[in-house]
């Protein structure tokens, strides 16, 4: 019966989470059970397709990507594929109407990351962050308004600041292993061999923007995924924090993190500043 590929399907997408994320995971838990299972089948779409172009060193990844790319188009029009991943995914995508746009454009970034090892302009950065992050929160904003087109296009920037947050707070902690195992630069005007405190005080000085219109969003989601974004937003203002604090020496020779029982700990401050209406 295709209902228990489906359903093996979502498992594939929620287990690819819960795999790759113990901080996604944990704010993904916190969302409406009504569109929980949505995100999964985002999320194990874009950590598939990433996982290619970052980890899979031994093995032809052009080809894989290629692959992957062939699958994805198939599954999109066929509205099933053998590949649980994509097709959990393509049930999302027909679901909430997802732009092939916000597809194309994200698996165009990934593509960049393939070859492309330096972003020389603000632009390049721009474009990438656009499709690296940006329409992923565009995704995941298509499931939180529940198909709401006015919803959506109210909180359409304010999502797009919130994906761009979390992406450069991701290129600020990984900046060892893109910069020493994957030989990648993504921010421009700045010599990560001679990264110094005023560099970094740039960076994060944008990434604190960011963050900033991407909370007045939050503010505005629907209950059923408020609390969950909250804590997702949480999380990576604890890592700005703690990236805050670090040395920029240190930042280039090691990677930053929140251990497990610090984000237990987030999510109960958390939840308690949500229920006292402290956004």
């Amino acid at each position: 019966m295709k209902s228990i590929f489906d359903n093996v399907s979502r498992e594939c997408s929620k287990t690819v989470t819960n795999a790759y994320s113990t901080s996604f995971s944990m704010a993904t838990k916190m969302l409406s059970d009504t569109i929980r299972q949505d995100i999964y089948n985002i999320y194990g779409f874009v950590r598939f397709a990433d996982e290619i172009v970052d980890t899979f060193h031994d093995y032809d990844k052009e080809k894989l990507f290629k692959n992957f790319e062939n699958d994805l188009e198939t599954a999109l029009v066929d509205k099933i594929s053998l590949n649980p991943i994509l097709n959990s995914f393509q049930e999302t995508y027909h679901n909430y109407e997802i732009d092939k746009h916000l597809v194309n454009s994200f698996m165009n970034s990934m593509r960049l990351d393939l070859h492309k090892k330096d972003y020389l302009t603000e632009q390049e950065y721009k474009d990438y962050i656009y499709g690296s992050a940006d329409v992923v929160g565009l995704m995941c904003l298509k499931v939180f308004v529940k198909g709401d087109t006015k919803k959506y296009e109210e909180l359409k920037n304010s999502a797009m600041h919130l994906g761009s947050a979390f992406q450069k707070v991701n290129f600020l902690r990984d900046l060892k292993a893109d910069f020493d195992d994957l030989s990648r630069t993504y921010f421009p005007n700045t010599d990560l061999n001679e990264l110094d405190e005023d560099s970094k005080k740039a960076i994060i000085s944008d990434i604190d923007i960011d963050f900033a219109k991407g909370l007045q969003g939050i503010k505005r989601l629907p209950l059923e995924a408020r609390f969950g974004v909250f804590m997702a937003y949480r999380y990576y203002n604890k890592l700005l924090d703690k990236l805050k604090k670090t040395p920029a020496l240190k930042i280039k020779s090691t990677r930053i993190r929140v251990p497990n029982y610090k984000k237990v700990e987030l999510l109960t401050r958390s939840y308690v500043r949500y229920q006292l209406n402290l956004l």
